[in-house]
């Protein structure tokens, strides 16, 4: 796997995970749709919140299993917290908010999340 750094545009949420950029999604549920997110899943033990707990302030919709955070200060939603189908706890990680990251050659499979 390889290891990216990334956070909020303020800086004051800052991570590194493990993840590899394939099997990205881009969804167009009521919240990714409006964000324009393309995200990454990782499991728990493959992130590290490096600074900005503090910063961070969640928001749950709909059935409220999934924890998006975001920064308190610039509004970037860059990862969130939820469960896996399979139960085990997980990271998605916005790969928009990953560090020199082009984001535009990637290729993200749409989910269509407005029918959950």
């Amino acid at each position: 796997m390889a290891r990216h750094e990334g956070g909020c545009q303020c800086g004051r949420v800052r991570f590194e995970v493990e993840v590899e950029l394939e099997d990205l999604i881009s969804c167009n549920c009521s919240r990714c749709g409006k964000l324009g997110s393309v995200l990454a899943f990782a499991a728990e033990d493959d992130f590290t919140l490096l600074q900005g707990q503090g910063a961070l302030t969640e928001y749950r919709f709909n059935t409220g299993k999934i924890s998006h955070l975001f920064c308190t200060e610039c509004g970037i939603e860059s990862f969130g917290r939820g469960e896996a189908p399979g139960g085990a706890c997980m990271v998605a990680i916005n790969v928009r908010c990953l560090d020199k990251i082009d984001v535009f050659a990637l290729e993200p499979v749409q989910v269509n999340g407005k029918a959950f």
